[in-house]
């Protein structure tokens, strides 16, 4: 099975995904710069979102240049990632709109938790597709980034009860390690 319609179909998703996020952002009532003011905390959980979403989609499209197949198992784990991207919407609206308070914050982590979670299994079904001396697997390694991110997170969630802020900070930490694609995977395929 090719990699087309996987690669197609997620950047789809990724991008209904980001436009549904777009549509929570509601016109201010007012004309004047003050009238802003309500919209930072949505404002705010946006941009982390869209961050997120920005990463997934731009280590997504690196890791599938290191294939050349899938098959149904890489196809369930995609899905399964993809599930919890759909997720950010509802989460990234209610932490804005409750403006970062505990429990929305909380199960923002958890959503961010389960697509960490996605695709760490995604990348473990396209090993076991293309073997462990694949260019995959020499780009890949240990995937340490991909294994302390979803420490952060867990360590996390529990802090949202404590300060929701230091919660968004290792989130936010979490978004910096990931900010640039995934270098290993350019430099095992570059010529």
């Amino acid at each position: 099975m090719t990699k087309g319609r996987l690669e197609a179909f997620s950047d789809g998703v990724i991008a209904i995904i980001i436009t549904i996020m777009v549509l929570e952002l509601k016109v201010p009532h007012g004309d004047q710069p003050e009238a802003l003011a309500p919209l930072v905390p949505v404002l705010m959980s946006y941009v982390l979102s869209f961050v997120f979403l920005g990463i997934y989609w731009s280590n997504h499209h690196h890791l599938l240049q290191a294939i050349k197949h899938v098959d149904g198992r890489v196809l369930w784990a995609n899905l399964h990632l993809l599930f919890w991207l759909s997720l950010t919407p509802f989460v990234t609206a209610w932490m804005g709109e409750n403006h970062f308070t505990a429990w929305p914050v909380a199960l923002y982590g958890v959503v961010l938790t389960g697509s960490a979670i996605a695709y760490y299994i995604l990348v473990r079904a396209l090993l076991a597709v293309h073997g462990e001396e694949s260019v995959l697997a020499a780009a890949i390694r240990s995937d340490f980034k991909g294994k302390v991110s979803i420490v952060i997170y867990l360590v996390a969630m529990p802090f949202a009860f404590v300060n929701s802020w230091l919660a968004c900070s290792c989130y936010l930490l979490v978004a910096l390690i990931w900010l640039v694609p995934d270098p290993r995977i350019e430099r095992t395929l570059r010529p």
